[in-house]
């Protein structure tokens, strides 16, 4: 078992790689923007964005996913069927897509309420989707095989050529907003070329009809679920707005955004634990291995969730220059809902734990109606709390749903596939950390929170997680031996 978990721990580092790099620069990229274009240039970006992540879903439908699962069943002589029935499948609907896309380039603007001046950016949006959802299946195929260090290189060399072109784009060339799509475009296609030879080995010009059917009832489910799974994501946006006006929008945005910390733990486990549970689930401890995965993962996502909250306003109110910090003075207030956000995400990773049984067991027609129930309590949440907490309502809004939704998926689990987790210890790190926030809370608002208060919360939040025997020396022991280690050489071998 040991031997296993260390692989996960070793591919979700890999995998990570790419992952944080590529969001902390998407961060980063964000006041660079500020220099170039304007206030109504950037609502444009993000707007139109905001649109491509719901395309983005309806593009592959689930069949990433199904790929994975069908594949890890199929006997070696059988994967290369699989793949092609399941690409085919998408480079036909692609097709489709993109050219009714192209036809109705201009409803789609109106409905997207682009300003026509802009309106010649939805071509380069309708083919970055083009390119990026070619490259799914593939990219899905080198994490089944567990070729993560090819996986992350590729996508190194994406979010690089991207940065580069944005500041040739803006910098050199002064093409504006033009800039930001330009980039993404011929960084998608160039992943996409680069991908080729992983595509056309493996590509049989045939679809297997019964294996098609299959995978899209197992993948379809996946795209309500999605839809309403970005929804939990963005839905707040609009009704903050709604409900309050741009400045305090503004400051939930600027502390939303701050939960990147955990949300980059969460997608870089959520990339090595799919093909992980998948690879495994015939494994005879299986079951036992899983329940060891979810606390390692709590346990270390309580740990960054301390120390994130502990001394984010430090980091953020940085001053690099005279009179100038890493966070504008203006926007730091919405600090305040970092730690809120910080757990929302953390009970998202512990929703993709469950994913497991789910997957093993096929019983995929359950998303949608647990994400569902998310997205409901996220916007029944916000419409309660922002007016009565402010933005400080809608980050609790966000917590409500993921918490929602990891209670309905463990129970849709424990159904189908029980798994013997370890609920005392993961209900005393999930103790430790509420009573951490709030004694945060409460030093932050009455008296003002000080560096010492900082040190003391972090040492009594792992002090409490000793008293409560959460962490052992058998436990630290077992972490030490997940670490990559270093053959010795000794004079015997």
């Amino acid at each position: 078992m040991r031997d296993k978990i260390r692989e996960l721990t070793r591919d979700t580092a890999i995998y990570g790689i790419s992952t944080i790099v590529g969001r902390f620069l998407g961060f980063l990229l964000v006041p660079f923007y500020t220099h170039f274009i304007s206030t109504a240039a950037m609502g444009v970006y993000g707007n139109i964005y905001a649109y491509v992540a719901f395309l983005n879903i309806i593009y592959i439908y689930g069949m990433d996913a199904a790929f994975m699962k069908y594949s890890s069943l199929a006997a070696p002589g059988e994967r290369e069927r699989t793949f092609s029935s399941a690409y085919l499948a998408v480079l036909l609907s692609t097709l489709l897509l993109t050219f009714l896309l192209f036809l109705l380039r201009s409803p789609f603007n109106a409905l997207m309420e682009v300003p026509p001046r802009y309106g010649h950016l939805v071509r380069y949006v309708i083919f970055i989707l083009l390119f990026d959802t070619l490259a799914l299946i593939p990219f899905a195929n080198l994490r089944l095989e567990r070729r993560a260090g090819k996986f992350a290189a590729i996508k190194l060399g994406n979010i690089l050529l991207n940065l580069g072109l944005n500041l040739l784009f803006f910098v050199k060339l002064r093409m504006g907003i033009e800039s930001i799509f330009a980039a993404n475009l011929i960084a998608s296609a160039a992943t996409f070329l680069v991908l080729l030879p992983e595509i056309l080995p493996r590509l049989r010009w045939r679809i297997q009809g019964g294996l098609l059917r299959r995978m899209l009832r197992f993948g379809l489910p996946y795209l309500p679920a999605s839809l309403a799974s970005i929804m939990i994501q963005v839905i707040d946006r609009p009704i903050v707005l709604h409900l309050t006006d741009l400045d305090t929008l503004g400051l939930y945005q600027t502390g939303h955004k701050l939960g990147i910390f955990m949300m980059l733990v969460v997608s870089m486990f959520q990339y090595a634990w799919q093909p992980f549970f998948l690879n495994n689930a015939s494994e005879k401890n299986a079951r036992e291995m899983f329940a060891r995965v979810m606390t390692l993962f709590v346990l270390a996502a309580g740990l960054l969730w301390a120390v994130v909250t502990l001394f984010i306003d430090l980091f953020a109110g940085w001053e690099f220059a005279a009179g100038r910090s890493l966070i504008a003075r203006p926007f730091l207030p919405g600090l305040v809902i970092v730690p809120v956000i910080l757990l929302a995400y953390l009970f998202n990773g512990i929703y993709v734990n469950l994913w497991a049984g789910i997957y093993i067991e096929e019983k995929t027609k359950y998303f949608p109606l647990v994400t569902g129930a998310g997205a409901l309590v996220n916007v029944a949440a916000n419409l309660l709390l922002i007016p009565r907490l402010g933005i400080m309502g809608a980050g609790l809004a966000v917590l409500a749903s993921y918490l929602v939704m990891a209670l309905l998926l463990h129970q849709v689990a424990r159904k189908f596939y029980p798994v013997p987790y370890e609920y005392g210890k993961l209900a005393r790190i999930l103790g430790t950390i509420v009573v951490t926030a709030a004694g945060y809370y409460w030093i932050h608002f009455r008296v003002g929170i000080e560096l010492w208060h900082r040190f003391a919360l972090l040492a009594g939040f792992i002090a409490l997680l000793l008293a409560l025997r959460v962490v052992n020396r058998q436990d630290l022991q077992r972490v030490k031996e997940l670490l990559p280690r270093t053959k010795r050489v000794t004079s015997n071998e």
